[in-house]
């Protein structure tokens, strides 16, 4: 049987000049490669224009280039763009390129499916059926900010992992991806413009902390209350409030760095005033602002906005007691590309 060919973007720099090496020719030829893979994104050898044509035949021989393609493009009313990505087995994921006037941010996919199951989330709705590889993560950027650059004639400027997918159920998938994004040999982009939203899985935020990784670092609370929490995101019962806060404080003390709640507020679900003060305490553990998102419905109608009073309310708990508040009007609601609605309705 013949044998399948490998994933050459599996390889690191060193494994391709090796290989070079191996074949009787020179160790920066896979340089060469390296650079025309990452730096230049190629999708084919045949874009390698300066490595010889008996060299990309050899390529081609014993390996692919699991290349992304974008299926489908949605452009939202407020500019939002929703692309549906089939990956090279015929699975898809989505992405959201989300435009403002001062940047443009990616909101980028990890797992096909996912692992957790938040009640609230379309997302959730799907299976996990595997993780996505590090050039699967970094294509959707490269798709992305070519669309910037195309539509709103600037480069992309900060990346979410908030698509599909809990990010730290992938972790070291995801941290080769964000090493490629943000090294000189590929995209280039600033750890501080990257950001990882997790629901909350704290063996793996202590070892972010352990691996000192640089980016921000986004929590999808919801609750501070733990009944609560555990009825929105069942896996509480497992990653209670308790052993995350204590992740997050480990996870402060080894970086100094302020982190981010995402927090809806659903109404009779958590719209009171005790939910409220439950949250402020919780915010007291380590530095931390908060970000109250307006929710998107997934069609079963159990979850529902709450009243605008009741996320004043929140608001006035907690900026009362010094904790910055941004209310997040959502974007794309009308392609749903919005926070919780990535389902592959378009696969």
């Amino acid at each position: 049987m013949k044998e399948k060919k490998k994933d050459i973007r599996a390889l690191t720099k060193q494994q391709l000049q090796d290989f070079f090496v191996s074949v009787g020719d020179k160790s920066f030829r896979g340089s060469q490669v390296y650079e025309w893979l990452w730096n230049k994104a190629a999708h084919s050898f045949d874009d390698m224009t300066n490595i010889s044509i008996e060299t990309r035949e050899m390529l081609k021989e014993n390996f692919v280039i699991n290349h992304i393609r974008v299926d489908r493009m949605q452009r939202s009313s407020d500019g939002t763009i929703k692309n549906a990505v089939k990956l090279h087995d015929s699975l898809t994921v989505e992405s959201v390129l989300i435009p403002t006037k001062t940047r443009t941010t990616a909101c980028v996919s990890s797992q096909v499916g996912c692992s957790l199951d938040c009640k609230f989330c379309a997302t959730a709705k799907l299976k996990r059926m595997r993780n996505l590889n590090p050039d699967e993560i970094y294509d959707q950027v490269v798709a992305i900010d070519n669309e910037s650059r195309l539509y709103f004639d600037r480069p992309l400027s900060n990346i979410v992992f908030m698509g599909m997918g809990e990010p730290l159920m992938n972790y070291n998938n995801v941290m080769k991806a964000i090493e490629m994004i943000t090294s000189p040999e590929g995209l280039g982009m600033s750890t501080k413009r990257i950001t990882v939203s997790t629901s909350g899985v704290p063996k793996m935020i202590k070892k972010l902390a352990d691996d000192n990784a640089k980016i921000k670092l986004a929590v999808s609370l919801h609750s501070a209350i733990d009944e609560v929490r555990t009825q929105i995101m069942p896996f509480n019962e497992t990653f209670p409030l308790e052993d995350l806060r204590d992740a997050l404080v480990y996870w402060h003390e080894k970086t100094k760095s302020r982190l981010t709640y995402e927090y809806i507020v659903w109404k009779g679900i958590n719209d009171t005033f005790e939910d409220a003060k439950a949250l402020l305490k919780f915010c007291k553990y380590v530095p931390c602002k908060v970000n109250l998102i307006e929710y998107n419905p997934i069609d079963d109608g159990k979850f529902k906005q709450a009243s605008g009073e009741a996320t004043q309310m929140y608001q006035n708990v907690l900026e009362q007691n010094g904790i910055t508040v941004t209310v997040r009007r959502s974007r794309g609601k009308d392609i749903d590309a919005a926070c919780g609605q990535l389902a592959n309705k378009s696969a």
